[in-house]
């Protein structure tokens, strides 16, 4: 059995040499010149003395050369740190201080957060730049041409580390998660059982691969698979539409507001084949039944709500066949344990349709936050299992309910309410297209839900339609006291709602909170 994870397409490398692996524009590589190239890499780190347990700074948009650049540090027996390019320079510098890196490896779209992280940071020795070059640092196509072919994997244990993710640092710094071996090994394997994906699929990447919705669901499990990438360098309605036409690809992760807009280009659509598309994955928010049905009618293939998290990999997933419940994030992957604990006594699980915290047990989960023992003791137990902070309800049956994060419950004098839960009554009125729910300060409750609502184009609906329709269909206490329209909900760096801005950005509109 294989210890480093850097090699994880070994095996499709000795099955499918010859076959496409990743393809961006008219550029493609084949497996056995994504190996070659993978050794080479490992050997331009070797040659600056990068050696094990060293660690790399990957600041790398969507680009061809992120799988072999990651897998070859991991080859060397490096830890990869793989930077979210939305953050701005002060956290970029801080990730690189602290995870200690000495090597960054950059591309030509982020010189300028590229050269502020060396002069800010001086433990940063060499520098890589893709497409472009710096005084004092080194050209990535000319390095990789000199490199000599056939490194040699350094070996390494299983618990060894293989990544550091830094988390989004919405509360406080980036926190550094501690993935080995080991957990990327199960994460891979768990995923591609889960989703019976084998070597016909096709994955179209719209996500960061350096976040773990990208990363996780889709280019490892396509690697190790021996299936295919096309890889887009961001999200555009019309653009996924025509990569599903020309590179016929066969799955797609993506979010609610994702699949809206590119049920919303019916041109495009007319014009394009997407029959090749037989799986859409949709998860970080919640999903109207009536988008649910849409993209079914329109793409004729099966859609999964999945749910996962940096520090425990895709946990909970809908099977891609069989049975479905809609509104619920599935079932535990194979090989995880799940457990929904009572919010008040954490030693009590809960009973069926009961809100709990979500607890994850498994090879995957983090082995803890670089530098803060302090926080990996307060998320991991004793005895192994994570605490997520996400809220969850679980069925007779077994199918897990996302309800929200634990941090953005809204306490309502003494009433708790899951933003999700107002979400979707919202969604199911006919003019809301999107909408996320925050929590305003309430005078007397103290806290107060209100909403921000994206309408459907050629629609219309009042503040007060929208406060009336929630009160008539869910608890009086729970209705958005305060309903505010934007024309697209903002999302950070990994695509996901900023509510962070949404809830600073009520606070600005009613500085004086909610009245009585």
């Amino acid at each position: 059995m294989r210890s480093n994870f850097g090699e994880i397409f070994w095996r499709s490398v000795c099955l499918y040499p010859d076959k496409v692996a990743i393809e961006q524009g008219d550029l493609s590589l084949t497996y056995a010149q994504l190996e070659d190239r993978t050794q080479r890499f490992a050997r331009v780190l070797a040659n600056l003395g990068v050696r094990k347990g060293d660690k790399v700074l990957l600041l790398l948009p969507n680009d061809y050369r992120f799988a072999e650049i990651l897998f070859g540090t991991l080859r060397t027996g490096a830890v990869a740190v793989p930077a979210n390019i939305k953050l701005g320079l002060d956290a970029l510098s801080y990730i690189a201080d602290h995870s200690e890196s000495t090597v960054l490896i950059g591309h030509a779209d982020l010189l300028d957060k590229v050269a502020g992280i060396r002069e800010r940071v001086p433990a940063i020795q060499h520098t890589i730049l893709l497409d472009a070059v710096l005084p004092g640092t080194l050209d990535y196509d000319i390095e990789l041409a000199n490199a000599a072919p056939g490194f040699v994997t350094v070996p390494v244990e299983l618990s060894d580390l293989a990544l550091i993710m830094y988390t989004s640092g919405s509360t406080g710094r980036p926190k550094g998660c501690l993935l080995t071996h080991e957990s990327k090994w199960f994460n891979v394997r768990s995923n591609s059982k889960a989703y019976q994906h084998d070597e016909t699929e096709k994955a179209l990447i719209t996500g960061p691969l350096y976040h773990a919705n990208a990363l996780w669901g889709s280019m490892l499990p396509m690697l190790y698979t021996g299936g295919a990438m096309t890889i887009l360098s961001g999200f555009d309605a019309v653009a996924v539409i025509e990569a599903i036409d020309r590179y016929k690809t066969t799955f797609m992760s993506g979010t609610p507001s994702m699949f809206t807009l590119m049920l919303a280009q019916r041109e495009a659509l007319a014009r394009a084949d997407v029959s090749s598309i037989n799986l859409l994955m949709c998860g970080s928010a919640p999903v109207p039944e009536e988008l649910m049905n849409a993209l079914k009618r329109q793409f004729n293939c099966e859609v999964c709500e999945t749910y996962g998290l940096t520090e425990a990999g895709a946990n909970v997933l809908t099977p891609r066949w069989g049975i479905k419940k809609f509104g619920s994030t599935g079932l535990p992957a194979p090989g995880f344990e799940i457990r929904i604990v009572k919010l008040d006594d954490e030693t009590q699980e809960c009973a069926p349709f009961e809100v709990g915290e979500l607890w994850s047990r498994s090879p995957c989960n983090t082995i803890g936050y670089y530098k803060q023992p302090d926080v990996t003791a307060e998320r991991i137990t004793p005895d192994g299992w994570l605490r997520t902070g996400d809220l969850m309800m679980r069925d007779e049956q077994g199918y897990i309910y996302f309800r929200g994060r634990r941090d953005d419950m809204i306490n309502i004098g003494g009433e708790n309410v899951y933003p999700k839960e107002v979400e979707t009554i919202l969604l199911t009125h006919p003019a809301v297209a999107d909408v996320a729910v925050v929590a305003a300060k309430h005078a007397v409750k103290g806290q107060a839900p209100v909403a921000w609502v994206v309408l459907h184009q050629g629609t219309s609906a009042t503040e007060d339609e929208l406060r009336q329709f929630t009160l008539a269909h869910g608890p009086a206490y729970a209705h958005p006291r305060r309903v505010f329209f934007i024309d697209v909900l903002p999302v950070g760096g990994t695509n996901k709602i900023d509510r962070k801005w949404l809830t600073e950005e009520a606070a600005r509109r009613i500085p004086e909170g909610l009245g009585g």
